[in-house]
């Protein structure tokens, strides 16, 4: 897939702005670079050392395009391992087109989607594990994600699978070993410590799989449904909670029609609250379509909030609320659900101590005033297992790697089971070279090219 092509592309946002960078690589940037530069001050960037800036402008033929700032980074000291240049010109579209449209012309073509990575990755300079982070970290909205991401672009995910792949290695080829002297019957590789080194990867590997539970939720927002009866407050407490009219909120019952949707980050952490249709019996067919809606983003969700108008409590309704209570909880056992009883600005103090005592747990909150908000959230982030993050240890976000770590969790247990069953070293070693082969997928040293083709796809051009 590597070639000497040399490639450029836009790596800031396209749009009008302040400035723009345009990017080359390749063999020959520099001195195509040098082609269309003048420098103020005459030098060439062909002669210029690496990691230089370097004031002029572009020219096309006599035409000056624009001033610049040209950054040189010559390979295999560069982001692509090859010789790189950045040219830093004004932000108008119309300049960033023209000296693009004349780099076409003197030899460059257009990169594809995440062919700078590409490049990284296959000139050495990233593993594919470290490459996929830097897609994760220019994705990253919250502290948390950032925070993961960088920790996989510096190579802490990819040392400790390496670490565990180099340790299997070394006992797979004393395995193999074995093999060429079968008609001697030795052991090279010491059978003791082979099942202590498969303990450890077996506890390394379901540590980084159960990471993935908290990585993803991190990675993608925790879904939030806010559920309830019409006029209870689910829109009021959605605008509350990120601070803005988002929702249409109105006494009219009914007002929801569809779902609404849209993020806030607590404490680091990324959430989508999402403001359903109110529950309850109607002939309405388009508000039915939305409450057959709210179920179904019931089911999406990670987290339930369910919210009772507690103005309306009575001895009857108290049973009436603790049967629906009841209901969700046994139609979606595992997920969180938090009581939340709205209004309680227009509540009495002993009628809140009845409330409190009839419905353990339910939290009064009085959306309009945003009296309970700051609470709600932090119980929302009591959901989230944060410690690994706090402790900084690997966690893992990416669908990929967690389809090859279970897979070669699964040759680990088997190559524990022939072990403890005295299996033949001819067929431990398969279940060894498929572990490996696995460990190798996580960080490209096993790869092919539809891999690479849909891993680099999803990047923006110029990165």
């Amino acid at each position: 897939m590597l070639n000497n092509d040399s490639i450029v592309a836009l790596a800031t946002p396209s749009g009008a702005g302040a400035i723009a960078i345009i990017r080359l690589s390749g063999e020959e940037a520099i001195a195509i670079g040098n082609s269309v530069f003048k420098s103020i001050k005459n030098k060439e960037l062909t002669k210029q050392k690496t990691h230089t800036l370097h004031l002029g402008h572009i020219v096309d033929e006599q035409k000056v395009l624009d001033e610049v700032l040209v950054s040189i980074f010559k390979g295999p000291n560069s982001y692509t391992g090859e010789n790189t240049i950045e040219i830093s010109c004004h932000g108008s579209t119309y300049i960033q087109q023209q000296i693009i449209q004349l780099l076409l012309r003197k030899g460059c073509r257009m990169a594809n989607a995440g062919e700078f990575t590409l490049r990284a990755f296959l000139n050495g300079k990233l593993d594919l594990s470290q490459a996929e982070a830097v897609a994760d970290l220019i994705s990253s909205d919250n502290e948390a994600s950032h925070q993961i991401a960088m920790q996989q672009m510096r190579g802490g995910f990819s040392n400790e699978i390496a670490k565990l792949r180099e340790e299997l290695l070394n006992f797979a080829s004393l395995i193999e070993l074995e093999l060429d002297f079968a008609e001697e019957d030795v052991e090279f590789a010491d059978r003791s410590q082979f099942h202590e080194l498969l303990n450890r990867i077996e506890f390394v590997l379901k540590r980084l799989i159960d990471s993935f539970a908290v990585g993803n939720v991190i990675k993608n927002g925790i879904p939030v449904a806010i559920v309830g009866e019409p006029n209870v407050g689910k829109s009021t407490l959605l605008n509350a909670l990120l601070n803005e009219e988002r929702a249409i909120v109105s006494h009219i019952a009914g007002t929801t029609r569809d779902t609404i949707e849209d993020e806030l980050v607590i404490g680091g952490i990324g959430f989508r609250f999402i403001d359903t249709a109110g529950i309850r019996e109607t002939e309405d067919h388009v508000e039915s379509i939305g409450i057959r809606k709210t179920f179904e983003k019931i089911e999406q969700a990670q987290v339930v909030l369910y919210i009772v108008d507690s103005i309306q409590f009575s001895v009857s309704s108290f049973e009436n609320i603790k049967i629906e209570i009841q209901k969700i909880r046994n139609q979606f056992p595992l997920k969180p659900l938090i009581v939340i009883g709205n209004k309680k600005d227009l509540l009495a103090a002993d009628s809140i101590e009845n409330i409190e005592k009839e419905i353990p747990n339910i939290l009064l909150i009085s959306a309009k005033n945003k009296e309970g908000v700051d609470e709600l959230k932090n119980q929302l982030l009591s959901f989230v297992n944060t410690g690994s993050l706090r402790n900084n240890e690997t966690i893992v976000t990416n669908t990929r790697h967690y389809d090859s770590l279970l897979k070669a969790l699964d040759e680990i247990q088997k190559v524990k089971f022939g072990l403890e069953t005295n299996l033949s070293s001819d067929l431990m070693a398969l279940d060894i070279r498929e572990a490996l082969y696995h460990f190798g997928m996580i960080t490209g040293q096993v790869t092919n090219d539809e891999l690479l083709g849909n891993i680099f796809a999803n990047f923006c051009i110029g990165k």
